[in-house]
This record gives structure tokens, C-alpha cells and sequence, in this order.
């Protein structure tokens, strides 16, 4: 039996960039999922190996299941990066990540790990849908575990865990904090700012968690790696490569990019070293990856999904698709858009299809497809809302969006095999279409209707509307 990857069986030929157990815990990380592994983690282990620095271990906090600590802890908290591109796929054991907490066992430890004076930086990556956010914008002070956690519990969700740790950072009087989003959210630093700032003023401003929130810094960030979810044939091959067994491997592109907000603090690891870029400005980088990569992914998930293909790269080998892909973001996209200084556009837009059409990376369809709900207002609709204020039709967004209405609605692929709905609003998206009927000016009525996806302003808009109709007529015929 092949032995399992530990510090006890580590591959001469794979040692991690720096002795693991040289490091330190000075970063907690929200969201312990792949993409985190796959990135800040490369990262920040890439930096410490270039500068030296011990103090700038993660400790890592899975906000769900115990899936991942169970994974890692036999590992010693060690795993590979199996990185799959046109070539040969290569393989890197990453061991930045020293400690693993499971938020639902053990939710005050959690503030316990957050508030500790030797932790400077908290970065998350806990998708749209962790930070449970109101539609209008601001916390959702409606939403049950946040009315939870403002009783005073032990904290479960982000915005909770984050509030106690200030909180309690002030008690001891830790220095401040640098939390760094890095979700696909606009502006997404400040957008965390304002969650933490409803959060205190809802818990009655505490005047500790008041003073931590004045000196604590919220950069924004814009993040970019493809990284699907791991298969057993990737756990095979991972074994092949290392000669031992990882049951946390994680499988990425090549490409790896981070875009920081130069706004910290106090001390941080030496990102830019290792290759990411601190700027004055994020929004143009943001909004070019936003608009251009996930929405792309968005419309390709939605319509490859729709006709039967089981991976993005299928998808977009498909020449209708991979033509409507392009046109969204030349058509679309661009005019809504001022590229950061060194971003051509139109080479970015051909290097995301490129990327896109890596067929080593298997990229589920569906995958891509959860959480449209709250994927849509970030990726789409903010495109939508541009063009229409430019007196111009977002044909393509609008397609984008309709294939994603057809795929709620109907259910199934042009097969007739399923399409889960896995989005955290599936209850609100079932009621309004129970009530509809099955033509598709009724089906764009339901869902337009969902305020907290699309707002009074694009319900009301004639010219979305007949967009959406006309193509959801053509999707569904």
C-alpha cells in the first residue's frame, strides 16, 4: 500500500519551498477550500522562500465540513499542487499551511486564532454567498445566523468570526488587523468594510471592536487561477508523480495572478517578491477579470451545460460558443471597461478562451454554474447596466443571462439529463417560477421579479426585458 504524504514519507525530489516546520503562524485564512490552497498559499510560500521569512505560516480555517482538516492533518498540513497545461503536468507539495480549524466544531477558537497578536493579515476566500450580504447592498441583518451571532454565540459566519476576533484583539490589545478579501466581488475590501461597520453598529458599536475597526485596513484584491475540482484520477496521478499519496491534492492551470491594494496595516509577507502586483488602483484589474474571465465562464457554463457538455473546455471547443464567448467580451464587455496600464484587452480576451479551452483541467460545467444568483450581479449585470446607460443593447450579456434563466427553469441539459440548482437563493428561484407559466416572456417575468438578483431598475428596463424574451425563445425552441 502506497504510504500517505507527511513529514515521516516526503519525496526527496519534492521538498516544500521552505521547512514547514520553521514556520509560524502570522496569517489566518477564512475559506481553507482548493482555490485557497492553489493560491495565497503558493504565494505566500513562494515569498517566504525568497526572503527567508519564518513568520508567515497560515492557519487555515474550513468554515464548512471537516473534510479538508481531515485531509491535511494526516499530512502534517502538507499537499501538492498538481498544475495541468498543455504539457506534461508537473507537481509542487506546498506546506505553508500550519494549523487547520473547523469553524462548526470549535467556532471560539476561531476568534481565539483571529485575535492572536502574532496574526497581521486575514484573507478569505468563502465565495459570494459567505458574506451574506443584503441585496440593496450592506449586511443582511435578516439572514438567521447573523441574528445568531449578534445574540452573542460563538460566531458562524465570516462577518461574526471577524467581529469577535477585533473585538477581542482590543482586549488584549493586539496591534491592528489587515483582512483582505479575495472573492469575486466589486471592490470586494471595502464591500467587507461596510459588512463589518452594519455588524457593529447592529451589536451596538462595542466601543473594542469600534476602535480595531478605525486601524484595521480592508485592501481590496483581485484574484485569477483556474481551479477545477480534484477528481480520484487526479489523486492517482498526483500518487504517480510523488510516489506517495495525497488525499489533498489540489489541480490548477498555470496561470496564477494576484492584484493587492498597496493599503496594509502593519506588516505583510512579501507577496510582490513572489510575483503579485501591489497597486494604488485594483478596480481596473478587477473589473477586466470580473467582466471579461467570469462572466465568459458564467455565459459557457450556462449554454455549455444547456447542450449536454460536462466541462468548460468542451464548451468552448464548441464554434457557436466559443464565437458568442468572444462577442461578449468585444461586443459587451470592452466599451464598459478602462484597462489597467500594461492590460491589452483584446489579447486578455483571447487568452481567457485560450485558457478556457485547456482540456487537462476537466472544469465542470457545473461547477461553474453554482450560485448564479449571486454570481450574476458581479459577473453580468453590471455590464448590463453600463450598455443600457450608454443608450446601447448588451445582446450578449443578456444571452448570458437568459441561458442562465432556461437553465433554472428547465432543469435538464438538451439530453434530458438533470442540471442541479445549487444557489443559495434555489427557494426563492423555485417559488417565483411555481407561479409562471411555461412561455418565455412568463419565465423572464418570474425571475426578473427576483429583486434580490436583479433590482427595480432592470425589471423595469423594456429593452432587457425584450432581450432576455427573445432569447430565451430561441434557447427554449
Amino acid at each position: 500500500m502506497t504510504a500517505r504524504l507527511s513529514f515521516a514519507s516526503l519525496p526527496a525530489a519534492h521538498p516544500p519551498a521552505v521547512d514547514p516546520r520553521e514556520l509560524t503562524v502570522g496569517i489566518v485564512h477564512l475559506g481553507l477550500g482548493a482555490f485557497h490552497r492553489a493560491h495565497q498559499a503558493v504565494f505566500t510560500e513562494e515569498a517566504a522562500r525568497l526572503t527567508g521569512s519564518t513568520g508567515w505560516g497560515i492557519g487555515g480555517v474550513s468554515q464548512r465540513s471537516t473534510a479538508v482538516r481531515d485531509q491535511l492533518a494526516p499530512q502534517n498540513g502538507l499537499y501538492a499542487v498538481l498544475t495541468r497545461g498543455p504539457g506534461d503536468p508537473s507537481i509542487r507539495v506546498i506546506g505553508s499551511i500550519r494549523d487547520i480549524l473547523t469553524a462548526p466544531e470549535d467556532p471560539q477558537a476561531v476568534v481565539d486564532r483571529i485575535a492572536g497578536p502574532e496574526v497581521a493579515v486575514v484573507t478569505l476566500t468563502v465565495t459570494e454567498k459567505g458574506y451574506r450580504a443584503a441585496a440593496a447592498g450592506g449586511l443582511d441583518l435578516t439572514d438567521p445566523e447573523i441574528r445568531a451571532d449578534l445574540t452573542g454565540r460563538p460566531p458562524r459566519t465570516v462577518v461574526g468570526q471577524l467581529a469577535a476576533g477585533l473585538a477581542r484583539r482590543a482586549e488584549l490589545g493586539a496591534g491592528p488587523l489587515t483582512i483582505v478579501s479575495c472573492d469575486n466581488l466589486v471592490a470586494n475590501g471595502p464591500f467587507l468594510r461596510r459588512l463589518m461597520e452594519d455588524y457593529a453598529t447592529a451589536a451596538g458599536a462595542p466601543a473594542g471592536l469600534a476602535k480595531q475597526l478605525e486601524v484595521a485596513r480592508f485592501p481590496a484584491s483581485m484574484v485569477d487561477r483556474i481551479v477545477p475540482a480534484t477528481t480520484a484520477a487526479d489523486r492517482d496521478e498526483a500518487a504517480r508523480l510523488l510516489g506517495v499519496r495525497d488525499e489533498a491534492v489540489v489541480v490548477a492551470e498555470p496561470f496564477l495572478q494576484w492584484v493587492i491594494e498597496d493599503d496594509f496595516a502593519g506588516p505583510r509577507p512579501d507577496w510582490d517578491r513572489a510575483g503579485a502586483v501591489l497597486t494604488d488602483d485594483v478596480a481596473p484589474w478587477e473589473q477586466a477579470k470580473l467582466r471579461m474571465l467570469n462572466a465568459t465562464h458564467s455565459m459557457l457554463a450556462y449554454l455549455g451545460g444547456l447542450r449536454g457538455y460536462e466541462t468548460i473546455a468542451q464548451a468552448v471547443r464548441d464554434e457557436e460558443l466559443a464565437r458568442l464567448a468572444q462577442q461578449l467580451m468585444t461586443s459587451d464587455v470592452v466599451p464598459t471597461l478602462t484597462p489597467p496600464d500594461g492590460l491589452d484587452l483584446t489579447a486578455y480576451g483571447a487568452s481567457v478562451l485560450e485558457r478556457f479551452a485547456n482540456p487537462a483541467l476537466k472544469h465542470r460545467t457545473a461547477q461553474v454554474a453554482m450560485d448564479g444568483s449571486v454570481k450574476l450581479p458581479v459577473r453580468l449585470l453590471g455590464t448590463v447596466r453600463d450598455r443600457l446607460a450608454a443608450n446601447a443593447e448588451p445582446r450578449l450579456a443578456s444571452l448570458a443571462v437568459a441561458a442562465w434563466m432556461v437553465y433554472v427553469a428547465r432543469g435538464q441539459d438538451v439530453n434530458g439529463r438533470p442540471l442541479s440548482l445549487d444557489d443559495p437563493q434555489a427557494d426563492k428561484l423555485r417559488a417565483a417560477l411555481q407561479g409562471s407559466g411555461q412561455e418565455p416572456r412568463q419565465l423572464v417575468e418570474a425571475l426578473l421579479g427576483v429583486e434580490s438578483v436583479f433590482g427595480p431598475d432592470l425589471r423595469e428596463s423594456e429593452t432587457f426585458r425584450g432581450l432576455l424574451t427573445g432569447h430565451v425563445t430561441a434557447l427554449t425552441s
